[in-house]
């Protein structure tokens, strides 16, 4: 296992670029004054000691050493021995619809990815509690199994979009039942189904699938990703912005329905949160979910960690003190090998 102790020292990775965009700059203003001064050609025979690949190797050196320390004093740590660690939580599962209702504007930046920002923040707010994530459309799909490790629960929910399930729809009944089958364990408490849609359900059974997964023990948020009045669905058509159009060439307004939501929610025993630009509602279904009976559960994880910053930390020092004893000078044995320098025959 590997790891960063002080991740936030690579935030001062952008200083190299910066310094190579400098470098050049620099490099650029030298050769405008030296044309100012006289023709190039004349001005290089002036200064023949002077190194024209030596300042780049020495650029070279300085980045690539200051790169290493950056990363020494970010502290990268190899796990070295891994345990089993009881802790206590809810099984949380959070159902997204990926519809392309989803792409909507009505909730800024869009339906989806205002959901999955709000996402981002409930994982970063989780300490011992387990998450799943299932996305559906016209079906449902696992996209992670319940888990402890939050790290992989941001990559996979970065690669969710519209495109990621081919059959169009909004099947929530489909969600909640294959969220039933994913909790682990068979205890009847203990389990939290998160539902973030706009509400258009093209199926009539989601309700009743969320009285049976009440009876399994699931307690049923949903959040209505979108507004009452609607927005257009963007989609792009040659190349071009454009939005959905129906059959008679009419745009197609997507509206938040919360009937179903509110009937799910109170199937579930959850609440039903209308999100809006202000407010996404996650904070305070977490907040519910803190309040539920925990469950005592083992997880594998690294307990030791060893450092190895240190062998960064050398190759740095090494590089830059490499980089301060070389000089923008030619070398000497270079200037004695003037391969085209015609002998003048006596």
């Amino acid at each position: 296992m590997f790891r960063f102790e002080h991740p936030e020292f690579l935030y001062a990775l952008v200083v190299l670029p910066l310094i190579l965009v400098l470098y050049f700059y620099r490099q650029n203003w030298r050769k405008k004054a030296r044309k100012r001064f006289g023709e190039i050609n004349l001005v290089d025979k002036l200064i023949p000691n002077i190194s024209k690949t030596k300042p780049v190797s020495k650029l070279i050196l300085s980045l690539t050493g200051l790169f290493f320390i950056i990363i020494a004093c970010a502290n990268p740590q190899i796990g070295t021995r891994l345990e089993e660690v009881k802790r206590e939580g809810v099984d949380i599962i959070i159902a997204l619809d990926v519809s392309n209702s989803m792409k909507a504007q009505d909730i800024r930046p869009s339906r989806l990815e205002r959901s999955k920002q709000a996402i981002s923040r409930l994982i970063d707010q989780l300490q011992n509690d387990r998450i799943g994530m299932i996305v559906f459309a016209g079906q449902a799909y696992v996209q992670l199994p319940i888990t402890s490790d939050y790290a992989a629960a941001k990559l996979f929910l970065g690669s969710i979009d519209t495109d990621i399930i081919p059959t169009q729809g909004t099947c929530i009944g489909c969600a909640i039942d294959l969220a039933v089958e994913s909790y682990v364990g068979n205890d009847n408490k203990h389990k939290a189904l998160i539902i973030i849609t706009d509400g258009e359900n093209h199926e009539e059974d989601a309700v009743e699938s969320a009285k049976k997964a009440h009876a399994e023990g699931v307690i049923i948020h949903t959040i209505g990703m979108g507004s009452p009045e609607g927005a257009p669905i963007p989609v792009i058509r040659n190349g071009q912005s454009d939005f959905l159009k129906d059959n008679e060439g009419n745009t197609v307004i997507t509206k938040l329905e919360t009937l179903t939501l509110e009937r799910i929610a109170a199937e579930g025993k959850g609440q039903f949160i209308q999100a809006s630009n202000g407010d996404d509602g996650l904070s305070s279904v977490l907040a519910s979910i803190n309040k539920m009976q925990k469950k005592s559960f083992g997880t594998k994880q690294f307990t030791d960690y060893e450092d190895r910053f240190q062998y960064f930390l050398a190759a740095g020092l090494l590089l830059l003190l490499i980089e301060f004893t070389i000089t923008n000078k030619r070398s000497k044995i270079i200037q004695n090998m003037d391969l085209f320098h015609e002998k003048r025959v006596k």
